[in-house]
């Protein structure tokens, strides 16, 4: 009985691919309206404890009115892979998260979140990732590659704000 119980704690640790953790990290990059003439600012950076703090300040001015986070990662899934997982503490503010399949892609796949101030797991089903140009839906499909190149976080809520999102863990489940 304990090989039995064992075996399906290996099963279950080796069920999830972590993209993000203080264990497994990778270099974020920051991407403002500032690429095109807007005046909002972020960073992002690792507190004490591993925790991606993805802060700044959102303007509206010059045609601005977004900030984002990214890094590249190598993701293959599988099938029984269905749901990017984000374990979050927020600010009660709505963010995005991103994927692309290919990272040479000049769309996103995008899908919203809504953080409560609180620590949350917020679940995201792969399959209502839809598709995105500079913030256009695309007539295309959802997501539905066997592949992750790049995520990134975007704050972009039309209005002058200062955020704060924490970032303990991204993972495909």
């Amino acid at each position: 009985m304990r090989w039995l119980v064992v075996l399906f704690l290996f099963l279950n640790v080796n069920n999830e691919i972590i993209m993000f953790d203080k264990e497994k990290q990778s270099k974020w990059r920051v991407t403002n309206d500032d690429v095109m003439g807007g005046l909002s600012t972020s960073k992002m950076m690792l507190d004490e404890n591993g925790v991606a703090v993805f802060s700044g300040e959102v303007s509206t001015k010059n045609n601005g009115g977004f900030a984002m986070t990214r890094m590249r990662v190598n993701v293959v899934l599988d099938t029984e892979k269905e749901n990017i997982v984000l374990k979050i503490k927020g600010d009660g503010k709505k963010y995005q998260l991103r994927v692309k399949a290919n990272r040479r892609d000049r769309f996103w796949y995008i899908q919203h979140f809504q953080t409560t101030g609180e620590k949350q797991e917020v679940v995201l089903p792969l399959s209502r990732f839809y598709p995105s140009f500079r913030g256009y839906r695309l007539n295309l499909e959802n997501f539905s590659s066997n592949r992750i190149e790049e995520i990134a976080i975007l704050i972009g809520n039309k209005t002058d704000e200062k955020f704060k999102l924490q970032v303990e863990k991204i993972s495909v489940r």
